[in-house]
């Protein structure tokens, strides 16, 4: 009787912390909460580049789609129910802005990880972070000319963001490495082999 932490079909992701039938719930419960903790500590600097990778290492595009925009919503719940951004024109079309930048990075993470060879070395997150991080510094400063906020994007504020995104993907890896080795849904008791019958 074989023992497997996960069936064999999750190999096209890098991060399986749980159950494929319970990915997209653990996903979206981890960004969110990551998420609400980051918007709280860094307000307009969230680490949404390291939520796309982490996102798209551990699902299909489209639900990864779907989890970094819960994750972009509670952030701009965080920012005008209680970081009390002011409503206007501008901040709302930044907030736009930034969630449109968020779901690029989340289709450039994807894209990069399913032309990677497969494996779990550290350099298979890092090449899709590095590019997930310019698709959305681009895609947010393609929204300077009608926005403002040239002023953001010296290389001091985006190596400083950058960093903070690879930090913050370190612990999400590192958090879904735990769930996997403490096992608290009982992945490998669903993981089991069914017995072969000897007669077929």
């Amino acid at each position: 009787m074989a023992l497997s932490i996960l069936p064999s079909h999750t190999d096209g992701f890098r991060l399986h912390p749980v159950a494929p039938r319970l990915a997209p719930m653990f996903c979206f419960v981890l960004l969110t909460v990551s998420c609400a903790l980051a918007s709280l500590a860094f307000a307009c600097a969230t680490p949404f580049a390291a939520f796309a990778v982490a996102a798209a290492a551990m699902l299909s595009l489209r639900p990864a789609l779907l989890v970094v925009t819960g994750a972009w919503l509670v952030n701009q719940a965080i920012g005008f129910g209680v970081l009390h951004y002011p409503i206007d024109g501008s901040t709302i079309a930044w907030g736009f802005v930034i969630g449109a930048a968020a779901l690029l990075s989340t289709v450039a993470a994807s894209v990069v990880l399913r032309k990677l060879p497969q494996g779990r070395t550290p350099m298979m997150l890092a090449v899709p972070l590095v590019v997930a991080y310019a698709a959305y510094e681009i895609a947010l400063l393609a929204a300077t000319p009608f926005l403002g906020g040239e002023g953001a994007f010296t290389a001091a504020v985006v190596t400083r963001i950058g960093l903070t995104s690879a930090a913050w993907l370190a612990g999400l890896v590192a958090a879904c490495e735990i769930v996997r080795l403490v096992d608290p849904f009982g992945l490998r008791h669903l993981a089991v082999s069914p017995p072969v019958n000897p007669i077929a």
